[in-house]
């Protein structure tokens, strides 16, 4: 049985974002947002969104539970502050906020409440993975 461990991630990613892009709804703010601190510019596809949706659902997938806050160091970047030397800055919460909510409305992630805290995908989110990923690897 192939699962999402087996597969290229880019595919992976792709597939799943347009998948989700049927089922997920970009808001009207996020096209002009920044990503994070240490971003100039917005971004440029205009698929963003479901792209970073899709990342996150694998995300979870691979690390959960894991939460928001180390979701905004894995996505962060450095910042270019001129002549002195670049930093690093954490990605944004607000875009990693709402797409995980959105997640949880569809039913392929829940937050956690004992032991370990932060969100894990549900049996409905990892069947929805895995189905893709055996799509993209045939």
């Amino acid at each position: 049985m192939v699962t999402v461990v087996d597969v290229d991630p880019q595919k992976l990613i792709e597939k799943t974002a347009e998948e989700l892009k049927k089922k997920i709804k970009m808001p009207e703010w996020a096209l002009y947002v920044k990503t994070g601190a240490h971003k100039e510019r917005p971004p440029d596809k205009v698929e963003w969104w479901h792209m970073r949706a899709a990342s996150l659902l694998r995300k979870i997938y691979m690390d959960g539970p894991i939460g928001i806050s180390r979701l905004r160091t894995f996505y962060g970047g450095r910042k270019n502050l001129g002549h002195q030397p670049s930093h690093f800055r954490k990605a944004g919460g607000k875009i990693i906020r709402t797409i995980l909510q959105d997640l949880e409305k569809l039913g392929l992630v829940k937050t956690q409440k004992k032991g370990k805290k932060g969100r894990t995908i549900t049996p409905k989110g990892q069947k929805f993975l895995d189905k893709i990923a055996k799509d993209v690897s045939s």
